[in-house]
């Protein structure tokens, strides 16, 4: 016969599992992580400047000639005052450029728009003016074949990269393992809120229909509450093992043949990315302590979001609570940004290890090859720390359970954390 804690555990579960919404998100949730790191670039390229022609106003003489058009903008040299160009209507902007531009460019140039000109535009006629202005000023040494020794004297230098391991050598990619890095720290980041706030809501909802009160007549308060973040937990382990599965899969079978293609690429760096991603212990590795700090971090967080559930009649009040456990995730998100710029740094060690932002930061960090007792470290803290956090929240749900009305303060609840 099931113990009280196993039959919650196994209704909090199923009751989500079966639903169809977990099945939807559990196939477009990977999509929407993948839209999620390809939108900036996307934006990026379909965001380009509004199609302009620009009227080129050249004092100097010989800049103007020199401007290449683009798809979006173009360059008209024009002659006159510069009052009577501006009365035109035909120009979405003018282009100044004194006569002194190529001995002392700064305040030579000048642009008048109708409006404020887009970042990109500015960059675009900038780069344009730079380089006829280093071109003009490299002809004016009067070099013979001055261009073709320039040309000849730049290096374009490809970097490969290799990890010393105790056995042997291995190829890692850094633009790979901030990728990854990200990538994981956003999956923690969306499930700890996410998993989080429904063990709140769920309590919640469940005080405000009195069942609370009919279920703890049979079951002790924290059993309740245990069962309904172990169960809860076991939906996004779930979640999380059917991504694993599938991605390893797409590791020991795909990545084999990408590989076998890339392999006559003349870029180093894509072989060596592709090759690390293709790297099957790599990616399980990366795959167990994924689900690791998702347990403990969900675990750790859970807890806090069961108290506030309990404390309180409505979402309205707890929103106010929730700064408790919402702005220790957002630190941790914010530091995992900066942790993937410098993975061993002594900020990324340290928020890697206080169990408040561990999940997150450790996760950005591992994709470039710390070593595993951090990582071992960091877990047993985190998971020690649960079992301390679970404590204090079950002396807050055993009475919040059975108060309703007034919302309690920061005080009242470390008060009800010293009853017996």
């Amino acid at each position: 016969m099931k113990s009280a804690l196993g039959i919650i555990i196994s209704r909090e579960y199923l009751e989500r599992v079966k639903r169809k919404s977990f099945i939807i998100t559990t196939i477009l949730m990977p999509l929407l992580m993948v839209a999620m790191m390809a939108a900036p670039a996307l934006i990026a390229a379909f965001s380009g400047p509004e199609k302009q022609t620009i009227a080129v106003i050249d004092d100097s003489g010989v800049i103007a000639p020199k401007l290449q058009n683009d798809g979006d903008i173009k360059f008209k040299a024009v002659t006159g005052e510069l009052a009577d160009v501006k009365a035109n209507d035909d120009y979405e902007a003018i282009l100044v450029i004194g006569k002194d531009v190529v001995s002392s460019p700064n305040g030579s140039v000048t642009l008048y728009t109708h409006s404020a000109p887009s970042m990109q535009t500015e960059q675009f006629i900038t780069s344009q003016l730079e380089k006829n202005i280093e071109d003009l000023r490299i002809r004016a040494y009067d070099i013979d074949n001055l261009e073709q020794i320039m040309k000849e004297v730049e290096v374009d230098l490809t970097m490969q990269t290799f990890r010393l391991d105790k056995e042997e050598e291995t190829a890692t990619s850094s633009i790979l393992s901030y990728l990854l890095g990200t990538f994981m720290m956003l999956i923690l980041y969306i499930f700890i809120m996410l998993y989080g706030q429904m063990v709140m809501t769920s309590i919640i909802e469940e005080k405000n229909n009195r069942v609370l009160e009919l279920v703890v007549s049979s079951v002790k308060p924290n059993d309740l509450m245990l069962g309904k973040i172990l169960g809860i937990g076991a939906v996004a382990v779930t979640q999380i093992l059917i991504w694993a599965v599938l991605l390893m899969a797409c590791t020991l079978w795909v990545m084999p043949l990408v590989i076998g293609a890339a392999a006559s690429s003349d870029d180093p760096t894509v072989v060596q990315a592709i090759s690390q991603l293709g790297d099957a212990g790599f990616m399980a590795q990366l795959l167990g302590f994924m689900v690791l700090f998702l347990v403990g971090g969900y675990l750790f967080y859970s807890s806090i979001y069961a108290a506030i559930g309990s404390a309180v009649d409505n979402i309205q009040d707890a929103s106010q609570l929730q700064s408790v456990a919402i702005v220790p995730i957002i630190l941790a998100f914010i530091i995992s940004m900066a942790v993937v710029q410098d993975p061993n740094s002594g900020l990324a060690f340290w928020s890697s290890i206080i169990p408040f932002t561990s999940p997150m930061v450790m996760m950005a960090r591992m994709p470039f090859g710390i070593p595993v007792w951090e990582a071992i470290v960091a877990v047993v803290v985190l998971f020690g720390s649960f079992f301390g956090m679970i404590w204090v929240a079950a002396k807050i749900y055993r009475v919040g359970i059975f108060m309703y009305g007034k919302k309690p303060s920061v005080a009242e609840l470390i008060r009800w954390t010293k009853y017996k």
